[in-house]
């Protein structure tokens, strides 16, 4: 029996083993970033789903208050115009809408403590009770957008998944800040 022959496989053999385990664990690192990706975009989607609750609520209030009070017709066409904003806002967009929305909650509070009728109408209790579910519900989602983010982008940052995720043309991903929710979160208990 030839040595070198059995050598040369052998070497050829632990070559070969090392580069499909390479290329294996390369396909990880690949298929993990998409996982982290798909998992961001549904997360966003079920962000941009409260937020277009909590939007029509808003319109639902702003109903239930324009008969007690003449509020802003600009109010009501920021709230439809966000509305259908949305949809296809990104996170720098949601950060947006959602400042916005929180300032119009905020006035719609307002005219709400100036008018004790309004106050206590079952309507208007029920539709404040439902904004805090969906507010809570928005909090839940961004900070879970935020955690897939930042294992996301952590990757990003990192040697050698860094090399994987610039070779496949990937960016890192904006967070969701609503700088707005931690300064000043909506009262709405009467």
């Amino acid at each position: 029996m030839d040595w070198t022959f059995l050598i040369t496989i052998g070497i050829i053999v632990i070559v070969l083993i090392v580069i499909v385990a390479l290329v294996l664990w390369a396909i990880g690192i690949y298929n993990r970033f998409y996982t982290l990706k798909n998992s961001s975009e549904a997360t966003l989607g079920q962000i941009r789903v409260a937020m277009k609750k909590r939007l029509d609520m808003i319109d639902q209030l702003l109903g239930a208050v324009k008969s007690y009070a003449k509020f802003e017709k600009e109010t009501l066409e920021k709230v439809t115009a966000m509305r259908a904003s949305v949809a296809t806002a990104g996170p720098g967009d949601l950060n947006k809408v959602e400042a916005e929305s929180r300032s119009i909650f905020g006035r719609l509070l307002a005219v709400a403590e100036n008018y004790p009728d309004l106050k206590t109408n079952t309507t208007v209790m029920n539709l404040m009770s439902s904004v805090k579910d969906i507010e809570d519900e928005i909090a839940r989602q961004r900070y879970t957008y935020n955690n897939i983010s930042q294992e996301f982008n952590t990757m990003m940052d990192t040697i050698p998944s860094n090399f994987i995720g610039r070779f496949m043309g990937l960016i890192k991903l904006e967070y969701l800040q609503f700088e707005e929710a931690i300064k000043t979160p909506p009262k709405i208990e009467f």
